[in-house]
């Protein structure tokens, strides 16, 4: 990642970057996540075989590159046989039936609160949050068992290639933080969510309004003024709303999680123990009705746009909306994000990068010598069109 030092930097028009360096001198790390585990389990009495080399015995783990079983001890490869997902009846989200307590344990960190869920033969380390080894198992039952899973399609290296072109792209960030980064220790980590579907029914009613414009004089001058011309309108919507994702953790901001997104649900597997081999996931910390509610949440401003794009409109004075949800389903999901963080100045930056497509999010700092040199370029060319317009005006 490393950069020619002659090489101007567009965004630090004047070396205030490198005249600073020196009193600016700060370690920036990238770190991974806790040790990968297994997890989770599919059913209640855990077969660790499955998970065994047929060749030399030893723990075979999940490869994202090849969607295949492989032993890093002899180079075994086994293939894993896993049907597609299947919607789950909405009366089971009351059940809250705990499936990983005989096979699973939680592990919390002390300094930021990230709670992990690994097998009863893994122990974590590190905190992927935040880095610290200030881990400590807890009594804490796993919480429910997912019945899907979008198994990882991108691999630790061309993740970390992903981050490195996020990383360039950050023009405003300091330019020690943007040459010395390294996210090659980025950790894999699946992230419990819900997905739900329904069918809906809505009437509406709104008030909306539409600009027009009349022409006064005022002053000895003719201006035009802006008025609003308000109308009502009313109506019945239907429809049919697939796979809308809740996230059931904390750990990720939704904002983080939407830019993130797609992670084609649609297209996930059946879980199976196999697919979270060398790997591991955080503690579920909402509940399936929790989810359901800010599923509802978003069904409904997504049914206001709808309705609203069949109206012409620049002024939205009142919207009021009533739905009913028929047909729910759901699938409590497990969705693939790398998660890795740096610290800047005794500040944690976190970033992620979806498992599935590769895509980048997070902050990163921002210099304000570039930010300041930025500004100052902006106002020097305003004040010279400013004179320029003066001299030929």
């Amino acid at each position: 990642m490393s950069e020619k030092k002659n090489q101007a930097d567009p965004f630090d028009p004047f070396g205030l970057e490198e005249n600073a360096a020196a009193d600016a001198a700060a370690e920036n790390t990238f770190e991974g996540a806790a040790e990968s585990g297994d997890p989770y389990a599919q059913d209640v009495h855990t077969d660790t075989a499955v998970l065994a080399c047929p060749s030399c015995g030893a723990n075979m783990v999940y490869d994202a590159e090849t969607g295949d079983l492989y032993c890093e001890h002899c180079g075994t490869r086994q293939q894993i046989f896993a049907h597609a997902s299947e919607e789950q009846d909405f009366e089971n989200l009351l059940k809250q039936d705990n499936g990983w307590a005989g096979e699973s344990h939680v592990f919390i960190c002390r300094n930021c609160g990230a709670r992990e869920v690994l097998d009863k033969n893994e122990i974590a380390k590190t905190c992927p949050f935040c880095g610290t080894s200030n881990i400590v198992q807890t009594d804490e039952l796993p919480g429910l068992r997912p019945n899907a899973v979008v198994p990882f399609r991108v691999t630790n290296e061309a993740a970390a290639a992903d981050v490195r072109k996020w990383v360039r792209k950050r023009r405003f960030a300091p330019q020690k933080f943007r040459k010395s980064a390294k996210p090659e220790n980025i950790k894999p980590i699946y992230l419990p969510a819900f997905t739900f579907d329904s069918r809906t029914e809505s009437w509406y009613n709104a008030r909306l309004g539409k600009y027009y414009y009349v022409t006064r004089r005022r002053n000895g001058h003719t201006v035009q003024e802006r008025r609003i011309r308000y109308f009502n309108v009313s109506g019945h919507w239907d429809s049919m709303f697939d796979d809308v994702l809740v996230q059931a953790s904390e750990n990720i901001d939704t904002k983080s999680l939407n830019a993130l997104q797609p992670f084609d649900t649609g297209g996930s597997s059946e879980y199976k123990q196999e697919y979270l081999s060398g790997y591991t996931a955080t503690q579920n910390t909402k509940g399936g009705m929790q989810c359901w509610e800010e599923a509802k949440g978003i069904m409904g401003t997504r049914l206001k746009s709808q309705i609203l794009s069949r109206y012409t409109y620049d002024v939205v004075a009142s919207f009021n909306i009533r739905t009913n949800f028929y047909d729910m389903t759901y699938k409590y999901i497990l969705i693939p994000i790398y998660v890795g963080h740096c610290n800047w100045r005794s500040k944690l930056y976190n970033f992620f990068v979806n498992g599935f497509n590769g895509k980048v999010t997070g902050k990163a700092p921002v210099s304000p010598l570039k930010v300041g040199g930025v500004i100052l370029l902006v106002a020097a060319v305003l004040v010279g069109l400013y004179f320029l317009y003066r001299y030929f005006g």
